[in-house]
């Protein structure tokens, strides 16, 4: 027997002893001890394995399978490092390795531009919007996730990327990238709306978001002496920095207010939040824009606005990320990320919308869902993202509409469209006026969204068939009428459809600032917050009740 094993049997002999002498046995001893119990298990079925199993083992690639699986037992944001993952992570944080300034999605399986940023390295490329990404450097991208996505296009600024792109309509394109520093507005579009009231909308919490945030209410404040109130529009802001998001809280409440608390199981780790600076304006009515994919430092200062009844939310629940990670050192260069603590908001409620069972997340039902009182004595639930004050219905809540929207129907269709029209008018002057040729595309693109009835439809068919029952013709005139129901319920959303075009199009010639100008134009949520702005008695009966 080794001097390690024996040594490892000493100490569970010991741990028994104690367990078995103690008047009281310990929950920390008897922990101790499973502890120490499954990491011998765990040792023995390693060597094991490698010792006896048919085929030369990799040892590190087999531990790191054993121990990804363990973290990702737990949560999505559980996770472990290695060495090149972490000198991947070094080369990001020193500011030597860059994005492209371009939003990647996978679409049918290959890496696609969804939105490119005006001046940044891929829009100074020549890259599109629809682009599908067919090779890096000659490496072909099918079958790449989007980590090893990002391993090949990873390098330092002034380094060039060989690019063969795939261009909807036009085939074939050899782009060269030189990469470089990406600089994306976190406020990229600030003015006045209807009636008085203000607008700024933040993307994302990056370093100088508060002060941006701040500089645009003071300005629109000093231009406009009557203004009705500000609109804060944090729709699908997925968040980033906590202390960005605290300083934005303080732009509109006193300086020493808590706005959020983390805890977790080691109780010195523990932290909280307070405002420390002097406020902009602790007066000016607020109305805060969230949706459903709102999430982290967007609900901090959405959930701690309605907490302290300084602010009315308009929009869906947010998204409910309310987990907080830390790196931990693990040996030889590795790391594992842990979720350590969860965030609090004013009210002492959590934000964290969804339980992880086995790393699969799990609702939490409303029923299940305590109550906590904002500081006025308002109702509001935990352990669920943060919900509005005032909610908004959207177009996604309809299944066929959101066919369109996940199946990048009107996205491919706006990428086709464009093609045809190289220039448009300006924003507040542009009108899509090419329905029936929507209305083509569909039918050219067979578009056909699977509902949960037509699932069911399908599945009875391959029942019945294994039964050896024939419903084919039965089923064929069910799909038709569905089919008919479809095209009348894409009919009767025509104008809500057309004001999503009417945004996606403003986006490919005006890049972020107009897709946010046309939404504005557009917008049924940004209509609702001027009303209850201009409303005083409505804003101020949503804050007491």
């Amino acid at each position: 027997m080794s001097l390690r094993k024996s040594a490892l049997y000493t100490a569970l002999g010991a741990v028994a002893f104690l367990s078995l002498t103690a008047a009281t046995v310990s929950p920390v001893n008897d922990k101790f001890f499973e502890i120490m119990k499954a990491i011998e298990v765990y040792t023995n079925v390693y060597k094991e394995v490698n010792t006896y199993y048919v085929d030369e083992i990799e040892p590190n690639k087999l531990m790191r399978t054993g121990i990804e699986a363990m973290v990702g037992s737990l949560d999505p944001y559980t996770n472990y490092i290695s060495e090149t993952d972490v000198e991947t992570a070094r080369l990001r944080q020193s500011g030597q390795y860059q994005g492209i300034g371009a939003e990647i999605e996978y679409i049918d399986g290959l890496p696609t531009i969804l939105t490119l940023y005006r001046d940044q390295p891929a829009d100074d490329a020549g890259l599109k919007t629809g682009d599908r990404l067919l090779e890096i450097d000659g490496r072909e991208t099918v079958g790449y996730n989007r980590e090893q996505l990002e391993e090949i296009m990873r390098g330092f600024p002034g380094t060039v990327m060989d690019l063969t792109v795939d261009r909807p309509g036009e085939g074939l394109k050899k782009l060269q990238l030189t990469r470089g520093d990406v600089d994306i507005p976190n406020v990229p579009y600030a003015g006045m709306l209807e009636n008085g009231v203000g607008y700024v909308a933040l993307t994302t919490f990056t370093q100088n978001a508060a002060q941006n945030v701040r500089d645009a209410v003071a300005k629109l404040r000093a231009e406009n002496p009557d203004l009705a109130g500000v609109v804060l529009d944090l729709r699908n802001n997925g968040g980033g920095l906590l202390n960005e998001a605290v300083d934005i809280v303080n732009i509109f409440v006193p300086k020493d207010e808590l706005i959020v608390t983390t805890k977790g199981k080691v109780r010195d780790w523990n932290r909280s939040y307070s405002t420390k600076g002097n406020p902009l304006d602790t007066e000016l009515p607020v109305a805060v824009l969230i949706n459903g994919r709102s999430a982290s430092a967007s609900e901090i200062v959405s959930g701690a606005l309605q907490d302290l009844d300084r602010g009315v939310l308009i929009g869906q629940r947010s998204y409910g990320k309310g987990l907080v990670q830390n790196i931990m050192e693990t040996g030889y260069g590795s790391r594992v990320k842990i979720t350590t603590a969860k965030y609090y908001i004013p009210s002492q409620r959590c934000i964290q919308a969804i339980e992880y069972r086995n790393g699969k997340p799990y609702d939490i039902p409303d029923a299940q869902r305590p109550e906590f009182k904002t500081r006025a004595g308002r109702t509001v639930l935990g352990s669920g993202g943060v919900a509005p004050d005032i909610e908004v219905d959207v177009l996604g809540k309809n299944n066929v509409a959101q066919g369109l929207l996940e199946e990048y129907i009107i996205f491919d269709f706006v990428n086709e469209w464009v093609r045809d029209h190289p220039t448009i008018d300006s924003v507040a002057d542009f009108h899509f006026q090419d329905w029936d040729r929507f209305e083509t595309f569909l039918n050219r693109a067979d578009f056909s969204f699977t509902s949960k009835a037509e699932q069911l439809l399908e599945e009875a068919a391959e029942r019945a068939a294994e039964e050896g029952y024939d419903i084919t013709a039965d089923l064929a005139a069910i799909q038709e009428r569905v089919d008919r129901e479809q095209a009348a319920a894409i009919a009767g959303l025509k104008e809500e459809i057309i004001d999503i075009i009417e945004k996606e199009i403003a986006g490919r010639y005006y890049y972020q600032r107009g897709q946010v100008q046309m939404g504005l134009r557009n917008d049924t949520e940004v209509q609702e917050a001027i009303a209850v702005l201009n409303d005083r008695q409505r804003y101020d009966d949503l804050l007491s009740k």
